[in-house]
């Protein structure tokens, strides 16, 4: 059994400038996954960087508000809500309120550096 603790997954900052611990990756561990499964931080005031990836991504927002801009259109997103970015999508997502954004990212497959494109 794996039981992983957020605050024991080493904190870096992302290639689209998040805040991330990753948490599950199967190139990292013997896991039998396709994706990855990352926690991030957008800090108050702060937008990512407008950013590609070759794969699907999904985010489920857990605490904050923000505006998600996908392929030149834009939502408001805020607790609960759920994010999917289609592959080759351009992207950022910025922080909109008070505190900081925070949502965990799923890519599938598995997130690659050689994947991804900051623009």
């Amino acid at each position: 059994m794996l039981v992983r603790k957020l605050n024991s997954c080493k904190e870096f900052i992302a290639g689209d400038n998040t805040i991330l611990r990753e948490m599950l990756h199967p190139r990292k561990e013997n896991l039998k996954l396709r994706y990855s499964l990352a926690h991030a931080v957008v800090p108050k005031g702060k937008t990512t960087y407008l950013h590609k990836l070759k794969t699907s991504e999904v985010y489920f927002i857990l605490k904050g508000r923000g505006k998600m801009f996908i392929n030149g259109k834009s939502a408001p997103v805020r607790e609960g809500d759920t994010v999917y970015i289609p592959p080759n999508a351009r992207q950022c997502i910025r922080n909109t309120g008070r505190a900081a954004l925070k949502f965990i990212c799923i890519v599938d497959p598995a997130w690659r550096k050689a994947d991804e494109k900051v623009l």
